[in-house]
């Protein structure tokens, strides 16, 4: 008789009225238990998953890594120099979090900065896009400074030169407060950067020249990105430059030919020139260029002498590249066997430093780095013009 079923419908009736508030109480704990459990379930859901490390999916960066443990990131420089046997180790850890147990090869850096120094102009624009330039306080020798907005801020003593590169004013240096510092290395020997990092000044080393692929180079801004949880930021600017890029790559596919490409010039006893798997190679390539020395399998540099390059290349139909020079004359004064090749005939020769900054620094060597697609489109422009009749030479310009 105590089965709530089998009372009479009156009866039922009578029990709800005289007591509502009673099961409407009920109900409401019923409710909320179960509701615990599933926000319980949920949060231990969650935090199992962001407690557990993933990778972050680099597209064609070769140079770094990214783990992601909870809120922890793990980079890691995989090839931090030519030659590299082993790597660097960094851990960036936000504000409130408990730094866990590390290996001594590990550098702990807080996030998100607010100053850095850093050493390379390829460095300006990750800074730029990012929306970050007003954290850069230092650098060597300023004048190299081509972006117009950290100009502003060198002319206005935001940015403080530190002298030579080699010879940095350390001490000054020290005197800004940098909570970084990035700068790049060419051998295991950290020279001055070792001293920086015993004042306790964290050093970060970027090897974004290192990339064999343009995109590759381009995506190091996700590594910059890292140190100001600017990473959405990142990931939209690379995405657009990709798209850039490929959508020129793929235009040039349709081309049925592709025109011969010669490069570099005489330095003392020798003719330097990009290798076939270098950089440059790489995107002469991708412009649809016949790149003469294109089956050489150095990522570096050739050293070849006149004579040699003379044969192969006398009759190429484009010599792009070629230094500091400024005209046709400038390079037929500096050698006078310059004149005897085709495309110095034909007035083919390019330079990359069509655009330099008001001190008289390259923007091809500050901007080029994270831009591979308007230099894409330049040599495009340059080898078949035909498949990009509105776009205007940016970093490149036909010397007269």
């Amino acid at each position: 008789m105590n089965d709530l079923s089998i009372l009479p419908q009156k009866r039922k009736g009578v029990m709800h009225s005289i007591f509502p508030g009673v099961f409407a109480t009920l109900r409401y704990f019923i409710l909320l238990a179960s509701f615990g459990v599933f926000i319980n379930s949920c949060l231990s859901k969650k935090e199992s998953q962001e407690s557990k490390p993933v990778s972050t999916e680099l597209k064609y960066a070769e140079g770094f890594s990214i783990r992601k443990e909870g809120r922890l990131t793990y980079l890691t420089i995989t090839n931090p120099y030519p030659g590299a046997t082993e790597g660097y180790n960094y851990l960036l850890i936000p504000e409130g979090e408990t730094i866990p147990s590390l290996d001594d090869k590990t550098e702990v850096i807080h996030i998100p900065i607010k100053k850095i120094v850093c050493t390379s102009t390829t460095h300006i624009p990750l800074l730029d896009y990012l929306g970050e330039t007003d954290a850069l306080i230092g650098f060597p020798t300023t004048d190299y400074i081509s972006s117009e907005v950290m100009r502003k801020r060198v002319d206005t003593g935001l940015i403080t030169d530190l002298g030579i590169e080699k010879g940095m004013n350390v001490e000054l240096l020290y005197s800004l407060s940098p909570e970084l510092v990035m700068s790049y290395i060419m051998t295991s020997d950290l020279g001055q950067l070792k001293k920086i990092k015993e004042l306790g000044i964290p050093v970060v080393v970027n090897a974004e020249f290192l990339e064999k692929h343009p995109l590759g180079r381009a995506e190091w801004i996700k590594f910059m990105a890292l140190f100001f949880n600017k990473e959405k930021e990142a990931d939209s600017v690379f995405n657009e430059i990709e798209k850039e890029y490929l959508a020129v790559h793929h235009l040039v596919e349709e081309a049925s030919e592709r025109p011969t490409v010669m490069s570099g010039i005489v330095y003392g006893d020798a003719w330097f020139m990009p290798a076939g798997k270098n950089y440059a190679a790489h995107l002469l390539k991708d412009a649809g260029a016949n790149y003469l020395w294109n089956d050489t399998e150095s990522n570096g540099f050739l050293e070849l002498s006149f004579e040699s390059v003379f044969e192969k290349a006398k009759d190429a139909d484009f010599w792009i590249g070629v230094g500091s020079f400024h005209s046709l004359k400038e390079i037929q004064a500096a050698e006078s066997r310059y004149s005897l090749f085709k495309p110095f005939r034909e007035k083919q020769v390019y330079t990359y430093n069509a655009r330099t900054g008001a001190k008289g620094g390259s923007e091809f060597l500050e901007l080029g780095y994270l831009r591979p697609d308007i230099i894409l489109k330049d040599l495009v422009k340059i080898v078949h013009p035909e498949l990009l009749p509105n776009h205007v030479l940016f970093f490149h310009k036909r010397l007269e």
